[in-house]
């Protein structure tokens, strides 16, 4: 499948490209249809390949040394993921699952050095994503290291309304599959306490749940809660 330069001129990490510059990109990209479920590369494959996600979700999972998997992270559309070149190893450190049906843009992982070298707007462009993505790793490490479980099963929420909440007339919905044991990886607790911590907001209005669906009816509460305002 083709890819047209518009889509990636949408994308913020590519919107300084030249029309030719982008051409020789999307000429060079393998377009991924990815089912629902399905996995684009798993923990320990070698990586041959970065990606960008253009259409859909991804949850990238990491299984621990004693065998607890967690989820890292979550992809939305216009994020590269796969990119083990910043991480300088050549094996893929979680594996990348469509959450629903997802599409992907591929490129091999040996011509990203050729496209710095081509486009160096690109190489700041993906600095400032990289530090995007550090950033956000260290909140959630400072979350779970000093925050009672309450406050960052909250933030979690509002962070996912904020990156996928689909205005409605009652709340955001967030506009992919989440279960409870999704959050519970996410915040490093078990999936006993999420269920009551999620039990409880429903009663008070907060949010609505669902089968592996998410409303958040009230963000002003949940905000209140993340910051440690309210119990």
């Amino acid at each position: 499948m083709g890819m047209d330069r518009s889509i990636l001129r949408n994308v913020p990490l590519f919107a300084t490209m030249s029309d030719a510059q982008l051409d020789r990109l999307t000429a060079q990209a393998a377009v991924r249809r990815i089912p629902q479920g399905d996995a684009v590369f798993e923990q320990g494959d070698a990586a041959k390949a970065f990606y960008l996600l253009l259409h859909g979700r991804l949850k990238v999972t990491q299984v621990t040394r004693d065998g607890q998997q967690i989820i890292v992270r979550v992809v939305h559309p216009g994020d590269l993921f796969g990119f083990t070149r910043a991480l300088s190893r050549p094996d893929y450190p979680g594996t990348a699952t469509a959450a629903v049906d997802s599409l992907v843009a591929a490129w091999p992982t040996e011509s990203w050095d050729r496209f710095v070298e081509e486009n160096p707007h690109l190489a700041m462009n993906a600095i400032r994503t990289i530090g995007q993505r550090l950033d956000e790793a260290h909140t959630r490490i400072r979350e779970m290291s000093t925050e009672e479980v309450v406050r960052r099963v909250a933030h979690v929420v509002l962070r996912l309304a904020e990156q996928a909440g689909t205005q409605e007339d009652d709340g955001l919905r967030i506009d992919f599959p989440i279960s409870r044991r999704d959050i519970a990886e996410m915040t490093g607790t078990t999936l006993h306490t999420v269920s009551r911590i999620l039990s409880a907001w429903e009663a008070r209005g907060l949010v609505e749940g669902g089968r592996q669906k998410l409303l958040v009816r009230d963000v002003a509460g949940l905000t209140r809660l993340a910051e440690g305002g309210d119990t």
